[in-house]
């Protein structure tokens, strides 16, 4: 009897091949993040933040706070909200990377999974649509386009280079015939998790696709439901989003889209005569010409082989080119929830996928999809010399160096001795974090509520100096004082105020003496002001789920079981037909 073998041999040879693309993307990223390994972390616009916020989360872990919400030091130890406003999964991953990396490594690290995810992520949504050799060349250009790297050596802006992995599979899950309302939903409410105005682009963009491949199909399906993900997405995210838009009042947000930052500063080859914000947008502006020409050009090289992805695209290319240019500010002004992406040039990471996909249309039937060693060898050197041009100019032109104040060790000493400036928009309402003082004791005890205080006016965050005209005399002990949890007691002779490094905000709860403390006089520096009666007071303060954080997580929960039940039944249809 002759046996053959001719089946296994074809999976074994399919398994050799899905190796060899996923070990070609691999070899790119690795490039991609090489000059940050020799050459050192490259200390971008947004560097500081993120690194910030990394340390700050693993000093809650160290406390005993598994999702922290404060962070201890911005404003000089004063703190801020910054973990409400601030999707988690970026400052989640860096913090987990910093528990088990040298610091000076973290940040390598993370532009390294990233820049890997992205492409694995974008060759899952390629091959749906076109050649898998095709899919991966695509998902290397992908990883490698000139936004990315600008994002990850001039900006640093880790959650937006984190959010452009959920892109291609909100794409990919949108656009799919099958059944996928479940893993569109987990990748809405991942991309609301990792960055915001990401999220806002990720949900334009599916309206957008699904809007024209609908039209195509002359099919309501598509739409129904992207709808019913979008909805069941944002449930899931509720327990972040819901505080996020609801404690906006809470803080100065409107400061996020000040002078230089709001989006009539920054369309293409826009003028501001501020020096740095016309430098970094004149580089952007390039970016954004060379990517549409590569679209453009892309996009004539594969119209013989139309599918819904290329007419999805061409409709999104052509919108991208729209909003980049000013006679676009009347949509900037009023589709909801826009001005808040600051840039116009913010839509170049959703051009990276419009780009490399049709880069990926038109090479389908080409000669480069023989799968000969010839072929193989034209591939990689290709792709491979694109990862070297594109990440020296990245090294060359855009790499970031630290200076004395912002390189890792500086930052961890600072962290741990006084603190860094706050973020404008997370200031606490009608305060001036530029009236707060560097190096305030933690408690003060003063005659009157409003004294020792700085005015920005004359100079920002001056070092404090000790006035005793102000003072009271008191005795002061300090029980407890954790990040999110403090006990302090105070002695004095005669009713005073006890001032606190600590921003004030509706989400402490403040005792004294058991008895809760909701109105609280205000500073102009916006720091915590309790007052005391003469004798001993045992002042108790706590951060706790406010209203809007309650109702974040139930809807929350409540998505997770329309979640589970929504895969039952879908496990139990298969099943069905199965049979």
């Amino acid at each position: 009897m002759r046996i053959s073998f001719r089946f296994p041999h074809s999976l074994s040879s399919n398994a050799t091949r899905h190796r060899r693309r996923r070990s070609l993307i691999l070899a790119c990223a690795l490039i991609a993040a090489l000059p940050l390994a020799w050459r050192g972390t490259s200390c971008g616009h947004d560097f500081d933040f993120h690194l910030q916020s990394w340390l700050e989360v693993v000093h809650h872990w160290r406390e005993g706070v598994l999702y922290p919400h404060w962070g201890v030091s911005a404003n000089y130890g004063a703190g801020e909200p910054r973990f409400v406003f601030y999707p988690p999964l970026s400052w989640l991953l860096g913090a987990l990377l910093g528990l088990v990396l040298p610091w000076a490594w973290t940040p390598v690290a993370f532009t390294l999974i990233a820049l890997i995810a992205c492409g694995l992520s974008f060759f899952s949504m390629a091959r749906e649509w076109m050649e898998s050799d095709a899919a991966a060349v695509a998902a290397c250009v992908y990883l490698l386009n000139p936004y990315m790297m600008f994002v990850a050596y001039e900006r640093t802006a880790y959650g937006e280079l984190l959010s452009a992995i959920w892109l291609p599979l909100l794409v990919l899950y949108g656009l799919r015939r099958q059944s996928s309302m479940l893993p569109l939903a987990l990748i809405v409410a991942t991309l609301w998790l990792t960055n915001a105005p990401a999220a806002v682009m990720g949900c334009y963009l599916l309206v957008l696709i699904v809007l024209v491949a609908a039209i195509q199909e002359r099919s309501l399906m598509l739409i129904r439901r992207a709808a019913g993900a979008v909805a069941l997405g944002l449930g899931l995210a509720a327990f972040y989003i819901v505080p996020a838009v609801y404690e906006e009042r809470w803080v100065e947000i409107a400061r996020a889209i000040g002078s230089g930052m709001r989006v009539e500063d920054s369309f293409l080859f826009g003028h501001t005569g501020e020096a740095f914000h016309d430098q970094v947008l004149r580089t952007a502006s390039w970016i954004a010409v060379a990517m549409v020409l590569t679209a453009i050009v892309a996009a004539i090289f594969s119209r013989s082989k139309p599918n819904p992805l290329r007419r999805s695209f061409l409709a999104s290319l052509f919108t991208i080119c729209v909003l980049l240019l000013p006679f676009s500010d009347f949509l900037w002004r009023h589709v909801p929830e826009l001005q808040f992406l600051q840039f116009p040039w913010r839509w170049l990471l959703v051009l990276g996928i419009v780009m490399a996909a049709l880069i990926g249309l038109a090479l389908r039937g080409s000669f480069l999809q023989a799968d000969t060693r010839k072929t193989i060898l034209v591939r990689a050197i290709a792709m491979l010399s694109l990862a070297v041009i594109m990440t020296s100019l990245a090294a060359s032109i855009v790499w970031q160096p630290c200076d004395d104040e912002d390189n890792i060790a500086a930052q961890q000493a600072t962290f741990r001795n006084g603190g860094f400036e706050g973020t404008d928009e997370y200031t606490a309402a009608n305060s001036d974090n530029g009236d707060i003082q560097r190096q305030l004791p933690l408690v003060r005890v003063l005659s009157v509520a409003d004294v020792d205080q700085a005015d920005s006016s004359i100079a920002e965050n001056p070092e404090w100096v000790k006035n005793a005209a102000n003072t009271i005399p008191a005795q002061i002990e300090i029980q407890r004082w954790k990040t999110e949890n403090k006990t302090v007691e105070i002695t004095t002779q005669s009713s005073a105020y006890a001032v606190f490094r600590l921003m004030d905000y509706p989400a402490w709860q403040v005792r004294v003496n058991g008895q809760s403390l909701v109105l609280r006089p205000h500073r102009d520096d916006g720091l915590m002001t309790v007052p005391i009666p003469d004798g001993r007071s045992t002042i108790t303060i706590a951060y706790v789920a406010t209203r809007d954080v309650e109702l974040g997580r139930a809807l929350s929960l409540l998505a997770i079981c329309i979640a589970i039940a929504v895969f039952v039944q879908t496990k139990r249809r298969r099943n069905l037909q199965l049979s």
